[in-house]
């Protein structure tokens, strides 16, 4: 998703000048320009309609969202770096944004996604485990994807499926460590656990079975 925000260029900073910004409907930020040499920019201190910063956070794309900030007549594509919330109103207090080399890669945190219903679940009873939601990938600020989508239709039980199943993608790579698992099929708590006194008892069994010979020998 592409959006579009009008930053105002502030000359003042502090609680004072964050508390007259809020009471007229805006909210202090910060924009950090493109890294050069490796190194980050001073900030450029701006005022920002949170209206329209959260209506960008709470988008399909999310922090993840290209936004073309317009600044004293100059247009630039950042995105959101952080922001504050209110922790009882939940309004947004502050945001920063940092501004995006269009030529170069760029580390995001995008969703997983699960399609279908998996075999193990609906034919043989297991439990569809989800271990990880999230997935750090790399890629150019314009091919960020909106998620990860793992198809599980196929997946039996005690199947699991990694970061290092997950198919390649020309636009994308996953940072992600390659054995993080991401999703498996497991038993039901009883059932495991019913298998595990099964399997703990066996060994006893056989022990007991074995002492019986010695004795009939005797």
């Amino acid at each position: 998703m592409e959006a579009t925000l009008d930053a105002v260029k502030r000359d003042t900073r502090g609680k004072n000048e964050a508390r007259r910004l809020r009471a007229a409907g805006q909210i202090p930020g910060v924009v950090y320009g493109a890294r050069k040499d490796g190194q980050a920019p001073e900030g450029v201190a701006v005022a920002v309609d949170p209206k329209i910063v959260l209506r960008i956070l709470h988008s399909e794309a999310g922090a993840n969202s290209l936004i073309n900030l317009k600044l004293d007549g100059a247009e630039a594509r950042v995105m959101v770096k952080e922001y504050q919330l209110d922790p009882v109103t939940h309004r947004l207090l502050h945001a920063d944004f940092y501004q995006l080399a269009m030529d170069k890669a760029i580390t995001v945190t995008v969703p997983v996604v699960l399609k279908g219903e998996a075999k193990g679940v609906k034919v043989q009873g297991g439990l569809l485990d989800w271990v990880t939601r999230e997935l750090e990938v790399e890629c150019l600020p314009t091919d960020i994807p909106e998620n990860v989508t793992i198809d599980v239709s196929d997946m039996a039980l005690n199947e699991a499926i990694r970061v290092r199943d997950l198919p390649q993608d020309a636009k994308w790579k996953p940072l992600t460590e390659a054995e993080t698992m991401l999703v498996h099929i497991v038993l039901p708590k009883a059932e495991e656990a019913a298998q595990a006194a099964t399997a703990a008892a066996e060994p006893e069994v056989a022990k007991k079975g074995k002492d019986e010979k010695k004795d009939d020998k005797k």
